[in-house]
């Protein structure tokens, strides 16, 4: 269980913003969630915004948690610019300093949507590829393998639901990388038996520190309503599943157990799993 911090210790998180500068609403939803989280357990977080894509901000290896955001666009348009130069950098600082450092010490990372595509890459760890057609709504994961003994997701039903948004996927996982590495792939797309295509990898654990979802844990009601609402996505959404399920979406977005739960639960245990050891050692 999470222990209460002193208040002179001070927790230092970095958001890596990957918005690019368009407008959205999961960078409000991230820093939401640590704000109530500082509140609920007293804890004296010290929370810098990096605008990575637009700005050329990344932060350096010294931060205790790192929460990098999702983003439009090809996780490929920007392949060998300056920013990503810095940023694969950082998870290469940030994988090698874990193998090596006290438990107390080491980085805790949580890769959304664009940033989980960029850290595949990174770890060659399958092909990141353009989808047949957009994947926009609020849809089934499915646990797999080591999904069901993840305890991020222990709490979440089988399935749980989560909010996708995105153009691209991971698919076709190198086992022989996943292995090397001691990964595991988390969780899958929902099922689509009438479909004759790969299913899409949705979450992996890169490392004891190191974990990255495709789809957005940290949506809420708001953010969710605000873009179905919009209408390119409402168009998108009947278009590909029709006028009913569109309706049925926003109808169930104030349903405690789909996105409300995964919000309430996927980040925050995180936040649980990165601050056990440090909290605990500052407090003895």
């Amino acid at each position: 269980m999470l222990m209460q911090a002193t208040q002179t210790t001070k927790i230092n998180i970095a958001v890596l913003d990957l918005n690019n500068g368009v407008p959205n609403q999961g960078l409000r939803c991230i820093l939401n969630i640590l704000q109530q989280y500082q509140n609920e357990h007293q804890l004296p977080f010290d929370i810098t915004v990096f605008d990575v894509r637009q700005k050329d901000e990344v932060p350096d290896s010294s931060f205790d948690i790192y929460i990098s955001s999702g983003g439009p666009g090809s996780p490929f348009d920007e392949e060998g610019w300056q920013w990503e130069h810095k940023y694969f950098d950082l998870i290469n600082q940030l994988y090698y300093f874990n193998t090596q450092a006290a438990e107390e010490q080491k980085k805790h990372v949580f890769f959304i949507c664009h940033s989980f595509q960029l850290a595949c890459r990174f770890f060659k760890i399958g092909k990141v590829c353009k989808r047949k057609s957009t994947s926009f709504g609020v849809f089934p994961m499915h646990k797999i393998w080591g999904g069901l003994h993840e305890p991020l997701f222990e709490l979440l039903p089988e399935p749980f639901y989560a909010v996708d948004s995105r153009d691209y996927q991971v698919i076709q996982p190198d086992f022989n990388q996943l292995n090397s590495m001691g990964a595991t792939v988390l969780a899958l797309e929902k099922e689509r038996p009438h479909i004759p295509l790969e299913r899409a990898i949705m979450a992996v654990r890169f490392s004891p520190e190191m974990i990255g979802t495709q789809f957005h844990p940290e949506a809420d009601a708001i953010s969710m309503r605000d873009h179905l609402l919009k209408d390119i996505n409402k168009a998108r959404v009947i278009e590909e599943h029709g006028e009913a399920k569109y309706w049925d979406m926003l109808d169930k977005l104030d349903d405690p157990d789909k996105i409300l739960l995964t919000q309430k639960i996927i980040l925050p245990a995180f936040l649980d799993q990165a601050l056990e050891k440090k909290t605990v050692a500052s407090t003895v």
